[in-house]
């Protein structure tokens, strides 16, 4: 009996923290994988490629600069993705959005909603119809759950990709695909800061055994690392 092909999962900002970790846990979920780093300094997902095997291949790509997703798009030409996940995101301090620069809030702004969208739409057509295209989003885009303030930069960049996602949601609704925007929870990153609530090795399985628990469900989903549903 012939054995399934593997699937193919394709992880944008994959070269530390969540994306590192993500790459890491679908390869054990015998995916092959292929992640993508900013510029050609070697990072810890070349020594990942290195231990699979030849099952993860490492991509560069500046995702702010729109002509390296078009590039990126045509390098992956004929492959086919059942997974697209874009885990890329920057937060810079906690300042009151008055006290925001402006050239602050338009690179946060780019990196964080902008350039996710961008690889949604322009890799989208590499996905498979029954494929899940994922978006590493945060409960602090969630204009319900924002009791508190703080972060506002970071909480509007956010917020501006989910609405962003659910354009793209109602402007493709007879899509066939799963489209995702999770919420890995409080995670001990660079960006979460040393006091949060969940290591990445708590948070990654449970991003992915979201995504899989997804799979084959069209439309869009808000959901965290645990599967349940996020208030927009």
């Amino acid at each position: 009996m012939t054995a399934a092909p593997r699937r193919t999962a394709l992880i944008v900002g994959a070269s530390r923290t969540l994306g590192l970790a993500l790459a890491a846990e679908y390869l054990r979920r015998d995916f092959d994988v292929i992640g993508t780093v900013r510029g050609s300094a070697r990072t810890g997902l070349h020594d990942l490629a290195d231990t699979s095997g030849g099952r993860l291949t490492v991509e560069s790509l500046e995702m702010t600069d729109p002509e390296q997703i078009t590039a990126l798009r045509d390098r992956l030409a004929g492959r086919t993705l059942d997974l697209l996940f874009v885990s890329a995101a920057v937060t810079r301090g906690d300042l009151p959005i008055g006290e925001v620069p402006t050239e602050m809030f338009t690179g946060v702004m780019v990196t964080n909603a902008l350039s996710p969208m961008r690889v949604v739409e322009w890799l989208r057509p590499l996905v498979a119809p029954n494929g899940t295209i994922g978006v590493m989003s945060s409960s602090q885009g969630s204009l319900t759950l924002n009791t508190r303030g703080g972060q506002d930069l970071y909480r509007a960049s956010k917020s501006a990709l989910n609405q962003l996602i659910r354009s793209h949601a109602a402007r493709h609704a007879d899509d066939p695909r799963t489209l995702l925007l999770v919420d890995p929870g409080w995670v001990r990153t660079e960006l979460g800061g040393p006091y949060a609530e969940l290591s990445v090795d708590e948070s990654i399985p449970g991003v992915a055994e979201t995504i899989e628990d997804h799979r084959g469900k069209p439309g869009l989903h808000f959901v965290d690392h645990q599967g349940q549903v996020v208030p927009w």
